[in-house]
């Protein structure tokens, strides 16, 4: 299957190119967005090298990576990144979901309406399943997950709590964008 955009009240999901990797070094430049996902910020070029990977897609034939690029209409700017990697069977989710928002951009509901436009594509894509692994100290993406309709279980990963959406949840029954990240 082919993404496309995906259009929500304020902003769209652009899939991901090779391109957008100036642009985004800029947008994830802050070492304080790496404090939960680890890492550090990557160089123009390393980030260049990563998307070259990312769009040329998974080596596993059972897994699907889905990358957009956020991009801010009113503002014309990329402003972070959401994703679904999609797995044929196991690990009891068919997919997990992530979102990064640039700190310039935090606190103005981006990240919310992001993850949910994400959410409900999958959903209109018939993806059954939907997770997200989520340190438990980070609170601003735990919002965004409550909000997104995903709810915490009892389920540790690599130091991060699974937190799974409903099966017969609909992100739209959550009503408009909220203030988050």
């Amino acid at each position: 299957m082919e993404i496309g955009v995906v259009e929500t009240g304020r902003l769209s999901l652009v899939p991901l190119a090779v391109e957008h990797a100036d642009e985004m070094a800029e947008v994830l430049s802050d070492p304080a967005l790496h404090v939960f996902i680890g890492g550090a910020p990557h160089s123009p070029q390393a980030l260049r090298a990563r998307y070259e990977r990312l769009v040329a897609g998974s080596p596993e034939p059972s897994v699907t990576w889905w990358n957009w690029v956020v991009r801010l209409r009113e503002e014309n700017c990329l402003t972070g990144t959401v994703q679904a990697t999609i797995t044929a069977a196991g690990r009891g989710c068919a997919a997990e979901v992530a979102w990064v928002v640039g700190t310039a951009w935090q606190g103005r509901g981006i990240a919310t309406e992001a993850a949910r436009g994400l959410v409900a594509w999958l959903q209109e894509q018939d993806v059954q399943g939907i997770c997200a692994h989520i340190h438990p100290d980070h609170h601003a993406s735990a919002a965004v997950a409550t909000a997104v309709g995903l709810a915490p279980t009892g389920h540790w990963h690599e130091g991060e709590i699974r937190w799974e959406l409903p099966p017969t949840h609909s992100p739209a029954d959550d009503g408009g964008t909220e203030a988050g990240l």
